[in-house]
């Protein structure tokens, strides 16, 4: 065993740049649905330990980059099976467009490594770890905002807990997300020092009180007052724009949505993509002839209010009509992803309007540039989608304050609520049905993040799952799992007073990062003497 050992040895240190692409994707394991954050640690631990061998910034960034682009390659597969549903463009592009999102991606990394062998001069394991926790805390921090931001699947992603259970995450609300990362790459850099050291006893017992923290179980939180009825209504992509199928659509969400007798005052949550229909009065005539039953909006909201019954509110996911004139003629020039409350009468109310669009998703970046490219198909329809402008709170009286997050905005820490304006609670309609295997838990995931980072229960209504209840110390109370037609039946879980990350969002981040790397370089000078 130890030639065997002593043989692996020697084979990553002739190869480190063929060791980095394989930590990459041994790091990535900790994600969901596989998340064997042991095995994902061991692979940050390669990292450092290839970091620390560099010699020289550019071969340093050179290996940061190789395990980056390999991490991100594995976490982020699931955005290859989206190009299965598109009908212009070959499947096998999917395939090509995520190694392609990772070349970019994996800068950030490579930042992180670079970084970290600039700082620690000194080559003791923990204090390069504590450099690489601050820079990796900086460079997440940027991948959530440069070129409009991709943050999905942060290093303390991992360390959610499985099942019900809110895991090591319960550390949000003093650190956030992206400190957090910060924290799982220092441990995983004072794993490999406890290695060196020969200090297995003391490896060991961490280890499994880091397992004892992941499975505990929580209580759950308080409900509130507040009934609900949660509607997954496993509406495929594959035909969910097929317009033979949207009555099939509707009957089936009406169905899932029936009222409960046990409530006399009812929240209805229906998912992004729920409704085809467009509700809105005033468009012209042939947007309702070609989307809305009888031609009619009045109508089909009639309808839906009909299907929640008396006493009851709806929440769903809804697209509105940005109509301009071209050229003399009235058409629409934009679209909004949009969520509207819909009263038992038909009455719809304000609308809250997706603020982080999906690029090459819902709109095409630089368009005049890339439309005559033949770049369009990158994107359903001839018209973008329309930027809201940011977490809002609808204040929907005796329904109680909604904060709004739609699809992949929940995954952006910090960004989800109006702090100006606390809600209750947050929604998050989405249509994950496009994102395969390893997309969806990892979704669960990070709203289950939100809802501990801000002390605010999550309600997640889904096309095709996964749909939950989450209360507001990131325990699943209730979920629908995939592919299933279903209803959850209860209450809004109660808000938690704002956590410590609720009220100084990223400056507590940015707090974490500078004292991370000024106490690497306290302990450096230490060191050196």
């Amino acid at each position: 065993m130890q030639a065997l050992a002593n043989r692996a040895g020697s084979v990553l240190v002739a190869h480190p740049r063929l060791a980095a692409l394989g930590f990459g994707l041994v790091a990535a394991t900790g994600f969901q649905p596989l998340q064997i954050w042991p095995l994902a640690m061991a692979g940050l631990a390669g990292l450092v330990w290839l970091g620390m061998g560099a010699a020289s910034w550019r071969e340093a960034l050179l290996r940061g980059w190789l395990f980056g682009f390999a991490h991100f390659t594995l976490t982020n597969n699931w955005i290859a099976t989206a190009f299965t549903y598109q009908a212009e463009m070959p499947a096998i592009l999917g395939w090509a467009a995520v190694p392609l999102l990772s070349v970019y991606l994996a800068f950030y990394p490579a930042l992180a490594v670079m970084g970290a062998h600039l700082l620690a001069r000194n080559r003791s394991i923990p204090v390069w770890s504590l450099a690489f926790a601050g820079a990796w805390i900086i460079t997440e921090w940027l991948r959530s905002w440069v070129f409009t931001g991709y943050v999905w699947g942060p290093l303390s992603l991992m360390w959610v807990g499985p099942f019900a259970r809110p895991g090591l995450a319960l550390l949000l609300p003093w650190f956030g997300t992206y400190a957090l990362s910060g924290v799982v790459a220092l441990a995983s850099g004072l794993a490999l020092w406890l290695v060196q050291e020969r200090r297995y006893a003391v490896l060991g017992g961490a280890t499994a009180l880091m397992a004892l923290g992941m499975y505990l179980p929580q209580p759950a939180e308080r409900s509130s007052d507040l009934a609900m009825t949660l509607v997954q209504p496993d509406l495929r992509q594959e035909v969910l724009d097929d317009p033979s199928n949207f009555e099939q659509q509707f009957l089936t969400l009406h169905r899932l949505s029936q009222p409960n007798r046990e409530f006399d005052r009812r929240l209805v949550l229906w998912p992004e993509s729920a409704v085809p229909d467009y509700l809105r009065p005033g468009y012209p005539q042939r947007y309702y002839d070609r989307m809305t039953v009888a031609g009619d909006p009045l109508f089909a909201r009639r309808r839906i209010g009909y299907a929640i019954g008396a006493d009851s509110l709806l929440l769903t996911g809804m697209v509105d009509l940005e109509i301009g004139e071209v050229d003399g003629y009235e058409k629409a020039v934009g679209a909004y992803n949009a969520i509207a409350p819909i009263a038992a009468d038909g009455t719809i109310g304000e609308r809250y309007s997706k603020a982080h669009l999906v690029p090459y998703g819902e709109y095409l970046p630089m368009r005049s540039l890339l439309e005559p490219l033949g770049m369009t198909r990158l994107v359903a329809g001839s018209i973008d989608f329309i930027p809201g402008p940011g977490p809002r709170t609808l204040d929907l009286g005796r329904w109680g304050k909604a904060g709004m997050q739609i699809c992949y905005e929940i995954v952006f820490s910090g960004e989800v609520v109006d702090r100006s304006d606390r809600p209750d609670y947050i929604f998050n309609p989405s249509n994950d049905g496009w994102f395969g295997a390893w997309g969806p838990p990892q979704h669960l995931g990070q709203a289950r993040m939100r809802a501990i980072e801000e002390g605010l229960p999550v309600l997640r209504s889904t096309t095709t799952g996964i749909s939950a209840v989450i209360d507001a110390k990131g325990v699943v109370r209730d979920h629908i799992g995939m592919h299933r037609a279903a209803r959850i039946d209860g209450y809004v879980p109660q808000a938690l007073p704002p956590t410590l990350f609720a009220r100084l969002g990223h400056w507590l981040t940015a707090i974490w990062a500078l004292g991370f790397v000024l106490f690497s370089l306290v302990a450096a000078r230490r060191f050196r003497r």
